[in-house]
């Protein structure tokens, strides 16, 4: 199982020189993956609950770097690990600038880029952007089509019921092809059928094993329905830490647990078939190079296992 580290792209300690600092160290400690998230808003009031951490969003979020940004600045100074995004909020981007965007740092990363998609959770952020909270199933799918037909053709056209791109020639083309893995937070029917007809994998969010893998079962039949392999489908699961001093009942882990108890769940991912997992220490009240310890022991006890 591959293991990835998310950046500091959140919080208090959210800038360029711990950006560089995470980004090289994570490759010397032998991690094969950096991640970054997406978020514009902050209100002090969201007109939704947050889902997760009793309902309350995080005051990390409150200062929020860009994440396409932030996962350029990690590839000038790596060779080796992928840049991936958990979660980008790709609608609330014109698709053809997304394309380009998305073209370029895989470009400039030479082949490094995962492309990881969400509707992030707060319809507040889709008023900020002007783009609808409703119909985001049509729209991703629109977008999605935008995507590939930029990758892979080299006179490209798109009319819509949501965009218009006239004829264009496309010289700009990415370094993977036909283009970067494509991946997606999704937990229902359709975004199920979405990932196994035409995506590359899933992006879920820590949980009981026996769950996780019940919902990668879905999507592997629905893959098959397809006509596609599952096999060439990829698990990224994030896993977002609440680490405790003392040992927690087992029923409470992942939501909460020790680093020890973290590792044996990472360690029982592989077990499980995972294909990989990332390690999301932001919402940690530890300092940076508190938390890069942390994420230097905790490559070590997996691979120790």
């Amino acid at each position: 199982m591959r293991l990835g580290l998310a950046l500091p792209t959140f919080g208090r300690d959210a800038d360029a020189d711990a950006i560089v600092a995470v980004s090289r160290t994570a490759e010397e400690m032998g991690y094969d993956s950096l991640w970054s998230g997406d978020r514009v808003l902050a209100p002090r009031t969201p007109s939704v609950p947050y889902p997760g951490a009793g309902g309350v969003m995080p005051r990390s979020y409150e200062n929020h770097m860009d994440p396409l940004v932030s996962l350029t600045l990690a590839a000038a100074h790596t060779d080796r690990v992928r840049l991936g995004t958990s979660t980008l909020n790709g609608l609330w981007y014109p698709p053809l600038l997304l394309a380009r965007s998305l073209t370029t740092l895989d470009v400039v990363s030479r082949g490094r880029l995962d492309v990881g998609l969400g509707f992030g959770w707060m319809p507040d952020e889709y008023t900020a952007v002007g783009v609808p909270w409703k119909a985001r199933g049509r729209r991703l799918d629109e977008t999605l089509d935008v995507l590939d037909g930029y990758w892979t053709h080299d006179v490209f056209a798109h009319e819509g019921p949501l965009f218009t791109v006239p004829e264009t020639v496309v010289g700009l083309k990415p370094h993977q092809r036909p283009g970067p893995p494509v991946l997606l937070a999704a937990f229902t029917p359709a975004g199920f059928r979405r990932i196994g007809r035409r995506l590359a994998g899933w992006l879920p969010g820590a949980m009981p094993l026996a769950p996780l893998m019940d919902m990668w079962a879905v999507i592997a039949k629905e893959a098959e329905r397809a006509e596609r392999d599952p096999d060439g489908l990829r698990m990224a699961l994030r896993v977002n830490p609440t680490l405790t001093a003392t040992r927690t009942d087992p029923a409470q882990v992942p939501r909460a647990g020790t680093l020890d108890q973290y590792i044996d769940y990472a360690r029982a991912a592989a077990g499980a078939g995972v294909h990989e997992l990332f390690l999301d220490l932001g919402q940690t009240p530890a300092a940076l190079d508190e938390r890069i310890d942390l994420a230097g022991r905790f490559i070590e006890g997996v691979r120790a296992g």
